[in-house]
């Protein structure tokens, strides 16, 4: 039977102050609670505190996993560089994959990410469809190069995460492994006490063309998303089609209005008394092909660099020089009269509008009652705009909230992406080689953590839950040298481990101000205060950390009581 621990003995140095580089309360709780430590920028030692928190994460991962039978396994963090570059993504993957080369000059890669090693590993070992699906998996460090680490253990440049490949012989198949893991997901989430949403979401650098991110709600998220409370719909703003709340024109003839040094939307909606919904923005740029294009969208929402490279390719937007080489207006491009030889498109959201508000490809001059169809046409319907709240939910038509979110979590389809170019092919039923059909998904192990905090913490400190807490109970002990106090602290202590509650006693000589004040900034869930005055009446008082609530336990009682408690508050 394990012990318990004593805080004299606990290596977990803690912080009065706010550390000066920590940004978000999760950085600055995990850092003054003794919990992690910043070795360089964007590394951290966990202490063993976190790395406590850390193995539960890893254990409820992992019974989820064995739920749905994926295997678990380990591959080297050094990656072959000659298998990213089969992959094509030596190149794209771009500055952050961490890069050397060994002694016989030899590419490698520390991995951000193992999609080229595990379909290296199966393509020489799953030969017949009757060996599939497989789905296997790693919990371990992984490293990316950010160019800036930033917000502690959100955005690191090594980092522990849970990555799986599943390999399939049909896309139903395919399916089937990609929605086990995305309730695995939402299970792993509900565990760990996550308030977190499955939104539709870019596959970036993975690649792939089905991917559902799980947000963990927070203020200091990064992720920009909309939600829809009807229909449950969600998606990130770079993934969201937008349904924009676009605002109409005035009905009439083409009229040329004369809009001196209105060369912004905000100008023209102010001069002309509108709101900015009812003007179109024109963004001019360079499409991945070398051709001059504009695009109009609503006036008051921003393109999306995600999508238009989606819908353009590599593209810029236009220098002074190259709007003049093309003969257009800056501030007043409108789509009546383009020069010829400019791609006209227009988003999506766009295409119900009959009547525009735009510039008049001349300097000062705008156009009202612009009609499509009449004045102008559209040569191409893109889906290029950031999704806000207050759009229109395009599955139910509900007007979207907004939130930040932490993503945590994602799971990709990708398809035939990596086997294809790494030739990992199978016999199908008719004896033919095709390609495996994979899925991707990873889970933040150690950004989990932080966000746990993000979500679970007041002014005090950290809130655990108790499925991720690093001690379940505290018994601060206010006098170790009291003949009464301390006997009583032990044998509660012995009594809760024997049924089985994870304990640490606080046995150092402070004053209680000091360990009640370490034992909230810490933030295990239940709190045992061993006191003389106490003691005289046979009670000891339980704090609950997470509402604060107080209240006075017969020493009798206080074993029975608090484990069942524990019990109860276990996922």
């Amino acid at each position: 039977m394990r012990g318990y621990m004593r805080m004299s003995r606990l290596y977990a140095p803690t912080l009065k102050e706010d550390p000066a580089e920590a940004e978000l309360a999760s950085h600055r709780l995990l850092l003054r609670a003794g919990m992690i430590r910043r070795e360089a920028s964007g590394l951290y030692s966990y202490l063993p505190l976190a790395w406590r928190s850390i193995r539960k994460i890893e254990d409820i991962i992992r019974d989820e996993m064995e739920a749905i039978g994926a295997q678990e396994m380990e591959v080297p963090i050094l990656t072959d560089g000659e298998l990213w570059q089969q992959s094509g993504r030596w190149d794209d993957y771009g500055p952050e994959l961490m890069r050397l080369t060994d002694r016989h000059d030899r590419s490698f890669a520390l991995g951000p990410t193992h999609e080229e090693t595990f379909t290296d590993l199966v393509r020489g070992e799953l030969k017949s469809y009757r060996q599939l699906p497989v789905t296997l998996y790693q919990i371990q460090d992984k490293f990316r190069d950010e160019l800036r680490p930033r917000f502690g253990l959100m955005r690191g440049r090594e980092f522990i995460m849970k990555d799986a490949y599943s390999f399939s012989a049909t896309q139903e198949s395919l399916q089937e492994c990609y929605e086990q893991e995305k309730a695995a997901y939402a299970k792993i989430c509900e565990r760990c006490c996550l308030r977190a949403l499955p939104v539709a979401a870019d596959s970036g650098q993975i690649g792939g063309d089905s991917s559902i991110e799980f947000m963990a709600l927070a203020d200091a998220g990064e992720a920009e998303l909309v939600y829809c409370e009807a229909c449950g719909f969600a998606a990130d703003t770079e993934a969201a089609t937008a349904v924009a709340a676009v605002g109409e024109g005035t009905v009439g003839e083409l009229e040329k209005i004369h809009t001196p040094g209105a060369g912004s939307i905000a100008d023209v909606a102010a001069l002309l008394h509108v709101s900015k919904s009812a003007t179109r923005k024109a963004l001019a740029l360079i499409d991945g092909g070398g051709r001059p294009t504009v695009c109009f969208v609503p006036g008051d929402h921003e393109m999306n660099d995600v999508k238009a490279h989606h819908a353009f390719g590599d593209y810029h937007l236009m220098s002074d020089e190259e709007l003049a080489s093309c003969s257009l207006v800056k501030g007043f491009i409108g789509p009546v009269g383009l020069p010829q030889g400019v791609r006209v498109c227009a988003d999506a959201s766009l295409r119900s509008s009959e009547w525009w508000l735009v510039g008049a490809n001349e300097v000062d001059y705008h156009f009202l009652h612009a009609r499509a169809g009449r004045d102008f046409s559209i040569g191409e319907w893109v889906d290029v705009i950031t999704a806000k709240a207050k759009d229109r939910c395009p599955s139910c038509g509900a007007v979207l909230a907004g939130a930040r979110g932490i993503e945590v979590s994602q799971v990709f389809q990708l398809g035939t992406k990596y086997s294809k170019s790494l030739g990992a092919t199978f016999t199908d039923e008719s004896g033919h080689e095709r390609p495996f059909l994979m899925g991707c998904y990873g889970i933040g192990v150690s950004r989990t953590l932080a966000a746990i905090v993000e979500q679970h913490h007041d002014e005090h400190g950290i809130i655990w839950p108790v499925s991720v807490t690093p001690f379940e109970v505290e018994i601060i002990a206010l006098d170790v040298d009291d003949e009464l106090v301390w006997p009583v602290a032990q044998d509660i202590a012995e009594g809760l481990v024997r049924a089985g509650v994870e304990v640490v006693v606080d046995d150092r000589t402070e004053r209680p101000g000091v360990k009640f004040n370490d034992a909230d900034l810490m933030g295990f869930p239940y709190q045992i205060v061993c006191g003389a005055r106490g003691l005289k009446k046979g009670v000891v008082e339980l704090k609950h950390r997470a509402g604060g609530e107080r209240q006075e336990l017969p020493v009798g009682e206080a074993v029975e009581r608090v484990a069942q408690l524990v019990a109860a508050g276990r996922k």
